[in-house]
């Protein structure tokens, strides 16, 4: 017995490739607790309670959920409750959207070293932008940003990359005024990705040194990745400014605490094979589909499963968590512009959906009129990851 919202589910084709794939694949403690945890989601299996109408008597059974922050059915309240908090935190003015990304012959070396890696992956794109927007002849100004790690490409291949919110100017060094950046563009982005490709090829040659980083067994030294990469153009991807409150939300939706796949880009599973669309971006965006044998899909989502206890959501410059009472609280008071609140702080898992959805969570599915409360638990074990 289960919880379903999708004819066909990741968890569906976790179960089906089963046993099979377990014994065929190594798979480190963290994936296959994210496996374990997917396929249960929401079944007998982590325990669940039986909800009952206050008024007709209409009985629900409602399984656990797995709280892995890698499955696609439990981080939307976790997400909204962000989003809107974060909304509220940012200071009232347009916003660039820039993605940093690394060339393909640094994929093995990110994949066998990935907490380490994506940390350094972080710190390369944060003082990049930081160090270019600082520059007099630029904007000259302490900036800030968001950062978010994605994995994956639309197809699930492996493609490490930072996506970045980041406020349309920055706090002067005397922290008396606010100064604007440029309306079309943040930062000449050539000027960022050479900047982000130096700082970023030295911070790893040093980690190399030190032994922190172990080199692919297929690579004599890091200088020869070193020459690959500064054979390739390193492009920091710039969009253009989104404005207001609902603008940013659109976009932190997007790309905050989303998974390799969501379960509704799945379009069917038959014949051992695994159909879901994807957007093809060579093509301007264009929706496609593809089809890939179902361990082939089930290893490419695994590929994404991060280290426990990694931060993928990171902050700089002047939206630094240390930064929030002093300089951040100095950009409000500088910008007249008005303000977005937040509306979902402090609210539980049923007040955010009553919120969101405009349905109420709580209100039994038959007579419409009456309250479902539970009416006997059976505890489970929970997976969190």
């Amino acid at each position: 017995m289960e919880n379903k919202r999708q004819p066909v589910e990741l968890a569906d084709i976790f179960k089906a490739s089963g046993d099979n794939f377990l014994q065929t694949h190594n798979l480190c403690p963290d994936q296959l607790k994210a496996f374990h945890a997917i396929e249960n989601c929401r079944t007998a299996a982590l325990g669940g309670h039986t909800d009952q109408c206050d008024k007709c008597g209409y009985t629900k059974q409602s399984y656990n959920s797995c709280r892995n922050r890698h499955c696609p059915k439990c981080q939307f309240t976790k997400k909204v409750q962000w989003v809107d908090k974060l909304a509220a935190n940012l200071p009232p003015v347009r916003h660039f959207h820039i993605v940093f990304t690394i060339p393909d012959c640094l994929n093995a070396l990110f994949y066998i070293n990935q907490a380490k890696a994506y940390g350094l992956l972080f710190k390369a794109a944060g003082r990049a932008l930081l160090q270019c927007a600082a520059n007099p002849k630029l904007i000259g100004a302490q900036a800030g940003a968001v950062g978010v790690l994605h994995t994956w490409g639309q197809t699930l291949v492996y493609h490490p990359h930072i996506h970045m919110i980041v406020p349309a100017g920055g706090l002067s060094d005397d922290q008396m005024e606010w100064v604007p950046s440029p309306k079309k563009f943040f930062l000449p982005v050539k000027l960022l990705s050479g900047v982000f490709r130096g700082i970023l090829c030295r911070l790893l040659e040093q980690a190399i040194e030190k032994g922190e980083i172990r080199l692919p067994d297929d690579t004599s030294g890091f200088a020869m990745l070193k020459a690959l990469c500064y054979l390739k153009n390193w492009v920091v991807y710039c969009q253009k400014p989104f404005a207001g409150p609902e603008g940013i939300i659109r976009y932190l939706g997007n790309y905050t605490h989303r998974v390799a796949i969501s379960n509704h880009r799945i379009e069917s599973f038959e014949n051992e094979k695994v159909t879901f669309n994807y957007k093809d971006y060579k093509t301007g965006g264009t929706k496609k589909s593809l089809s890939l044998e179902i361990n082939e899909f089930v290893r490419r989502f695994l590929q994404h499963v991060l280290p426990c206890g990694f931060y993928k959501i990171r902050y700089f410059g002047i939206l630094a968590l240390c930064n929030m009472k002093s300089k951040l609280e100095t950009c409000f008071s500088l910008i007249e512009n008005k303000t977005y609140f937040s509306v979902l702080e402090g609210l539980n898992s049923f007040e955010v959906l009553r919120i969101v959805t405009g349905k109420d969570p709580v209100c039994c599915p038959k007579c419409q009129k009456g309250k479902m409360v539970p009416r006997s638990i059976d505890i489970g074990r929970l997976v969190p990851g």
